[in-house]
């Protein structure tokens, strides 16, 4: 089974990430890609969003779960959760990739950090990213490969 996760995200002014969670399975026919847009409230040709796939992770009750950042938040105007802090879920040993625990802050944190290393490897998300000033500044930090 294969469940897509979109969070949609936005900067705050004090420079901190906020995100909108939402989750469903691909309707017959549609792609996870298309389900993320659908989910985002994104448009194939929209020219100001990213919709990118960040990664994916095996939930034993749900199967696999493909997980999109949208960015910028298409209705930033909704409620969000915060993120303190940008913590990302490790494996314990090299050939042991899975952490122990991923909780949703961890895999938030890892589609940040995956937008900053497309920043400086993907002049398309780079050119549509950079339009949003506070979003371009807030993942100066996070530019390291996800």
């Amino acid at each position: 089974m294969i469940l897509v996760e979109t969070l949609m995200l936005r900067v705050g002014t004090d420079n901190r990430w906020s995100y909108r969670h939402a989750l469903t399975r691909p309707g017959r026919g549609e792609s996870p890609d298309e389900a993320a847009r659908r989910l985002g409230g994104v448009e194939a040709r929209d020219p100001g969003t990213v919709v990118h796939s960040t990664s994916w992770r095996y939930e034993p009750d749900s199967g696999v779960v493909l997980t999109y950042a949208v960015c910028p938040d298409p209705a930033p105007w909704l409620p969000a959760v915060e993120l303190p802090e940008l913590e990302i879920a490790r494996g314990e040993a090299p050939a042991t990739p899975s952490p122990e625990r991923v909780a949703l802050p961890n895999v938030v944190a890892h589609a940040v950090r995956h937008l900053g290393f497309l920043m400086a490897e993907d002049p398309v998300v780079a050119r549509v990213l950079s339009g949003h000033p506070a979003i371009a500044l807030a993942l100066e930090p996070a530019g390291a490969p996800a």
